[in-house]
């Protein structure tokens, strides 16, 4: 097992005081009575036998002893004895090991309540960890990682971990002290047989180990598997328009056929090998057992071990019962290894560094008050890959529009990706009002700029909710006004419930124009000094186009925006236009300028028949 790994996991349970201290106060009284529970068993064998005579035990100083406790309570026997004969005698003897059955069970049960507010706690600090990590990674780890796997990390990772080695906790911290206790009283009642059962005992922990190793590589290939099929359930229902369009029902059958069998065999596997440690620790505990009686009983027929035959029958009893520990512990480490693959799992997303991090001397900014200017500014995603953005030198003054245009892939969403950080430029420097934005509080950085996207993201809730986001004390009629700029308010009002309705994953029950303009009036409503426009208006009919781009005219009205145009003939007005090609700025200007050079720009535009226009 990965100590460091699975102490990792028990530091989630922090602060300990809260839960180590009772439950060992539980669990320490539980075992003593669990013991006490099965040593009455041997005055029952003595006395229906008939092999020890009940005498007062005056002679005999009481002590806080295994010797001085039995004393007492064959002392005590032997007035029952006097007064009510054998029948009231055995009855004492059997209520007196119901009451130890009562006490010990009552402070197991009492000792697990506290694992399980443990447990859950575990769970929970793990889960808002990885949820609060994942929302600090910058935008490339998303884009390097499948969705679908992230998300099974997060579900199906967290809970094998919950209920393979949090589960575990009961066994991991109880057991070692039943064990411990257990043998306490074992070494007292014959040290011959004790250590001879140790010496007999490791052959099955090899066995068991083995098979423990093998267990954590299965459940690893396992859960990437389990991942592989969340992202294809992803993949599957996020395109499900395409598959139909395309017919390709038959493809992502095949293709999710394919992971969820992979998914069965290694389960199976995993499944198979945690079932065999249960019984082959039981198999060996027992053999260890009879070893253990074969030996003691060659020893008491021939009178070389000082005990009674009620004694001895006690000893095996109570030796068998320490293999319930012992076998609940062996099938927690095969559970433990099981969820350890998930674990690796879990902490290689909290273990991954976050790569836009914050200035330790961060200054605050408040307002936009001057420019943005790139200055030599080069960004390439990784190491691996070439630059997507080369020598990028540009300055945006306040109050100004310019536009991004050029092909596909030329670094138009690269570039304005920079600006918030969602990225950290590679190269260069980028500066807002003089300043790199890599010196400027991130959160204050970002609370400056409002940002449009072609896609709207929009979530499942209300409208209210979704365009009030983020900001938590916005108003009723802070909402609608920012509705009533954005063109929105009129078919807000007109849905079931006004401002309150559920618009669906996504934003699926409204149509591509209103989800836009809810994006807008989101934007709108931060009331931002830079805003961000990349192909606002690209995927919209024209009738939708020219309400969103009305709602957009308004939102740039006495703002600095940059904004990637898809339609040309959106951007004619703009203060000036940005052409790039393969991460390069090839000419600026003025749309009259940029036409009258009759160069990149004149021809893009002739490629949309607007030269003529």
């Amino acid at each position: 097992m990965d100590k460091k790994l699975f102490f990792r996991i028990v530091a989630f349970a922090k602060p300990y005081s809260r839960f180590w201290c009772p439950y060992l106060a539980f669990v320490v009284p539980g075992m003593i009575f669990g013991i006490l529970n099965f040593v009455l068993i041997i005055p029952v064998l003595e006395f229906i036998f008939e092999q020890k005579e009940l005498t007062a035990g005056s002679d005999a100083e009481f002590s806080l002893s295994i010797s001085g406790l039995t004393n007492a309570f064959y002392a005590l026997l032997y007035k029952v004895n006097a007064a009510w004969g054998k029948s009231g005698t055995l009855i004492i003897i059997c209520l007196s090991i119901m009451l130890a059955s009562l006490l010990s069970n009552l402070f197991k049960y009492l000792a697990q309540n506290v694992l399980v507010s443990m447990r859950v706690h575990v769970l929970k600090n793990m889960r808002t960890m990885m949820f609060g990590k994942i929302t600090r990674f910058h935008m490339a780890y998303f884009n390097a990682r499948k969705k679908g796997d992230l998300m099974s990390t997060f579900s199906n990772d967290i809970g094998e971990v919950q209920n393979s080695v949090v589960g575990s906790f009961q066994a991991i911290f109880r057991d070692p002290i039943l064990i411990v206790g257990n043998m306490f009283v074992l070494f007292y009642m014959s040290y011959q047989l004790t250590i001879f059962s140790l010496i007999v005992a490791p052959l099955s922990v090899f066995f068991i180990g083995r098979l423990a190793r093998k267990l954590k590589r299965d459940a690893g290939i396992a859960q990437r598997h389990q991942a592989d099929i969340m992202s294809v359930i992803e993949e599957s229902i996020s395109g499900m328009r395409i598959i139909k369009a395309f017919n390709a029902q038959k493809y992502v059958r095949e293709k999710f056929e394919s992971a969820n069998e992979n998914h069965r065999k290694a389960s199976k596997k995993v499944a198979s090998r945690y079932e065999m440690a249960s019984p082959m620790s039981e198999f060996l505990g027992v053999s260890v057992v009879l070893c253990l009686v074969y030996f003691g009983g060659t020893l008491v027929l021939n009178g070389a071990l000082n005990m009674t035959a009620p004694q001895f029958i006690a000893y095996i009893g109570f030796y068998y019962q320490i293999l319930v520990p012992v076998k609940e512990l062996t099938r927690s480490y095969a559970s433990i290894q099981r969820g350890m693959a998930s674990a690796q799992r879990v902490f290689d997303v909290l273990d991954h560094p976050v790569e836009i991090l914050k200035n330790n001397h961060a200054v605050s900014i408040s307002d936009f008050k001057d420019s943005i200017e790139f200055t030599n500014v080069s960004f390439c995603y990784s190491e691996r890959n070439s630059e997507v953005l080369h020598n990028i030198n540009l300055r945006v003054p306040k109050g100004k529009i310019y536009a991004l245009v050029g092909h596909s892939g030329a670094g138009k969403s690269t570039m304005v990706d920079l600006i918030p950080r969602f990225y950290d430029v590679t190269g260069g420097e980028l500066k807002i009002d003089g300043v790199n934005i890599r010196d400027y509080q991130p959160k204050e950085l970002i609370s400056l700029m409002g940002i449009v996207n072609q896609e709207s993201i929009l979530f499942n809730d209300s409208v209210f909710n979704n365009i009030a986001f983020g900001w938590e004390s916005a108003t009723e009629e802070n909402v609608r006004q920012a509705a009533q700029i954005a063109n929105a308010h009129e078919f807000i009002v007109k849905l079931d419930e006004g401002y309150n309705t559920n618009i669906g994953d996504r934003g699926n029950r409204l149509s591509g124009g209103q989800r836009q303009r809810l994006s807008i009036a989101r934007a709108i409503l931060r009331n931002p000094p830079i805003l961000i426009l990349d192909e606002a208006t690209s995927a919209l009919d024209t009738e939708s186009e020219k309400l969103v781009q009305d709602a957009l005219l308004r939102l740039m009205q006495n703002r600095t925006s940059i904004v990637i145009a898809h339609r040309l003939s959106t951007i004619r007005n703009a203060d000036m236009i940005i052409v790039l090609h393969d991460g390069q700025i090839v000419e600026q200007g003025s749309h009259d300028e940029l036409m009258h050079k009759q160069s990149a720009y004149y021809n893009l535009c002739k490629l949309q028949s607007l030269v003529n226009d």
